[in-house]
This record gives structure tokens, sequence and C-alpha cells, in this order.
């Protein structure tokens, strides 16, 4: 074995150095440089080249986590060998989840609960609180990286849980846990050993302020599926979606209840979206957005008030702030309305953030109502997107939009022209319009 190389590792932006500095040449940081030892050796394993012939013939399977909306985050299944990322706020049930689907694997694989920030004997509770059969779990305390993996081979584990990423530490890098060179150290060990054993990882990592998983960028691009838990503190339903998904489809997302005996899954997202009453208000109105692989229906609500300042208000939650904007000028220019003087609000019900520009004239239609006091009529839906010309643009996916909303009991669609289906579902009249003006007529 070849004498371990010295080098100089910035904490702040990982660059490296050939000597100390007291600032670091690349991102300007003092005090950031720390001696890292370096091994020039090569692995006493060299990988064969193969075809994909001689692949194992189970090269499509997936495990089933016991959780049908995880599984669709996951694309279908948890693939062996793969490494998942599962970000969130504090307190927002990151190990709560995969205990439950730690506990679902066990019936049918080797299970390591690997965890830096517990002790056993809170693990133990909150498996007896949430009433989980992990009798077979293999469960570890421990915050070295390296005895983490050398556990998990020894014990055969065909699915391991790191739990966070934030606190294990590689022994030969000085730095301090949760820093750029060891978090891009560990997700890197981790990796070459989930793809090497095939098996299947899953880590848990803190977030910034700003919600983004803590830590350099290249963390992310190195798993194969990184997750998002997000969570609305006045609402008990909780969303993972994925960002990243290298065996699946990138935006997915799936809705979970938060009860006393821990997540479960819901069935019907578009239910809990939906709080309509059955005597409509003026402001409100429903559509259909795509999420990941599905259709889900969504209530609009906006509401207009009499300015008390010299400076209208536009607010939003839910959709693009910067978009609304733009459409209340389409509004004023091709649809002959002007809410200038007017506070404007818009509001997405159940929390849910909408990314989409099929929302724009539902949008438009709930301010339209909000404005004219006039409620829009009952169990109509809506979707499209609006040009500044004022037209109305289709949107991908068309025909399973208006099928999801017969099969919630919607009579009536207003719709882009182009978004016409040849065959109309049972139940429902589907109105096509190619401008603003036409919609505002077919509504009101």
């Amino acid at each position: 074995m070849s004498k371990a190389k010295i080098a100089y590792v910035c904490t702040q932006c990982g660059s490296h150095s050939v000597k100390w500095g007291g600032q670091c040449p690349d991102c300007s940081a003092w005090n950031t440089l720390v001696e890292t030892r370096i091994s020039s050796s090569k692995g006493t394993h060299a990988a064969r080249a193969t075809t994909i012939e001689e692949l194992p013939d189970d090269i499509e399977r997936r495990y089933t986590t016991g959780f049908g909306e995880f599984d669709r985050v996951l694309g279908g299944g948890l693939v062996p060998g793969a490494v998942v990322l599962l970000g969130g706020d504090p307190g927002v049930g990151k190990s709560t989840l995969l205990q439950q689907v730690s506990a679902n694997l066990t019936s049918e694989l080797q299970v390591c609960y690997a965890t830096g920030e517990e002790s056993l004997r809170q693990i133990g509770q909150r498996s007896l609180r949430l009433g989980l059969d992990a009798s077979s779990m293999i469960l570890l305390a421990d915050v070295s990286l390296d005895n983490v993996l050398s556990e998990a081979t020894q014990c055969k584990a065909q699915v391991l849980v790191i739990d966070s990423m934030q606190t294990m530490v590689s022994e030969h890098l000085p730095s301090a846990p949760g820093s750029v060179v060891q978090l891009r150290e560990g997700v890197g060990r981790i990796v070459q050993f989930a793809k090497q054993n095939d098996v299947s990882v899953f880590v848990i990592g803190h977030v910034t302020k700003d919600g983004a998983i803590a830590g350099p960028r290249v963390v992310e691009h190195m798993v194969d599926t990184v997750l998002y838990f997000e969570s609305d503190p006045a609402s008990r339903y909780s969303l993972i979606r994925s960002v990243k998904n290298r065996y699946g489809a990138s935006g997915e997302m799936g809705v979970f209840a938060m009860t006393e005996t821990g997540f479960r899954e819901v069935s019907n997202p578009s239910a809990i979206f939906l709080s309509r009453e059955s005597v409509a208000e003026p402001g409100s109105v429903v559509s259909v957005v795509w999420e990941g692989s599905r259709p889900l229906l969504v209530e609009i609500q906006a509401l207009v008030a009499a300015c008390s300042s010299n400076y209208p208000k536009r607010l939003t939650q839910g959709v693009d702030q910067n978009r609304l904007a733009l459409l209340l000028a389409v509004l004023q220019r091709h649809g002959s309305l002007s809410v200038g003087d007017e506070d404007v609000f818009v509001n997405v019900v159940g929390g849910l953030r909408i990314g989409e520009t099929a929302v724009d004239l539902p949008t438009l239609l709930a301010i339209v109502s909000s404005f004219r006091d006039r409620t829009v009529p009952e169990r109509l839906v809506c979707f499209g997107e609006i040009g500044l010309a004022g037209e109305i643009r289709p949107v991908r996916f068309g025909t399973e939009r208006i099928a999801a909303a017969a099969k919630q009991g919607f009579t009536r669609a207003i719709v882009p022209i182009a978004n016409m289906p040849k065959r109309s579902p049972q139940g429902i009249e589907i109105t096509g319009v190619r401008r603003l003006s036409e919609a505002l007529d077919a509504v009101f």
C-alpha cells in the first residue's frame, strides 16, 4: 500500500489545496481549510466487464414497502442497490416513516436500522408506540460510518437505513460531522457500498432554513433518488415529492396522514384538496393539475377586496406570485376587467404547491367570481394556460384530466379547444374555448 498524501480541503465549498492557507482560494472563506489524508492505493476488488445477458434473471425486481403511495414516489417500489435520500424539516416524521417502512420490509428482507441521533431505547419505544412488528430488524446506534457499513456487511443486510447522514463520521477525515468533506466522502462510500453489495440504502438528510438538503449539491447528484418531505403545520397531511429518480418519474407525489399509530397513506388525494360545501361560494373554482403520473383535483380560491393603502397587495399561496401579476394584466387587456386598485389574494386549498400553468384559467375565473360576487356553477371544473394575447393554450394529458373529473362526479368542464377529446366521458359536458373572453362568457 502506498503512502497516504496530505491535502487541505475547504469545509465550505469542498475545494482542494496543496498547502494550508488562512483563506480558501475558491470561495474566499477564512479558516476553513482542514488537513485531510488521501490514500492513493487502488481498491482490492476490480470490476469485471460483462454483458446484459450475464445479468441476473430478477433484474426488474422491486421490493414493496407496504405503502402504495411510497412505492409510487419511488417509481414502483424499492430497487435493490438503490440509494434514496430523504430530506425534510425537523419533526416532520422522516424517522417515523422509515421505521414503518423498515418494519414492513422485514417480512421478506434483512433490514439494518442505523441511527446516530437516537438511542436503541428510543427506537424501541417508537416501535411499541406505533405497534410495529419489527422483532427481526437489526438495530445499531453509532456515528462511525465505517462501523455501520461493516456491521451491515456482517449481518448480510439487504436494506440499510442511515439516520442521519449529518451525524455520520468517517474516521480518516479530521473534519467535524456534517461538514462538506464528511458529507461528500460519506455519501460516496455509501453509494459504492450499495452498488457493490446490491443493498438498498435509505439516507435521511437534514435541510437548511431554505428547505434544501444541507451539504454540497454533489450529494444529490450521487444518489439515485431524492425525496422531500413537505408538511403544513396546520394540516395533518404530509406530502413526499420526488425531485430526482433514476428508476421512475421525477415530480411524483405521495400523500400521507399522521395518526396516533404513525403514517397512513391517502389513497384518494383529491378528496383532501376538495373542501367544497354543498353551497358554492364566490371566488372558488375546481381545477385538475398533473402531479407526477396522475391527475389531482384541487380547489383554487381567490379573494378580491378593496385596497386600504396606495399599494394594492398581490399575495398567493400555492401558485407563483409573479404569474398572478401577468394574469391580472391579461385580464385587464383581454377580459375588460381591471382590479388594479384592489387587493388580490389567491390560495390553493390543502397547502399544495402547483408549479404548472394549467391553473391559469381557474385562477382568473376565481378572481372574477370574487370581484363580481357571483358563484361559479356547481360541479364545474376547468383548466388551461393563458397566453399574453388572451388565448387559451392546451396543456398535457387533457383527456386524462377530464376523465379524472368525471370520476369525481363533475358534470361540466371548461377546457382549451385543443384539449377537446374525440369521445367525451359519460356524464360530463365539455366546452372548448379559444379565448379568455369566451371562457368568461361560458361561466358567467
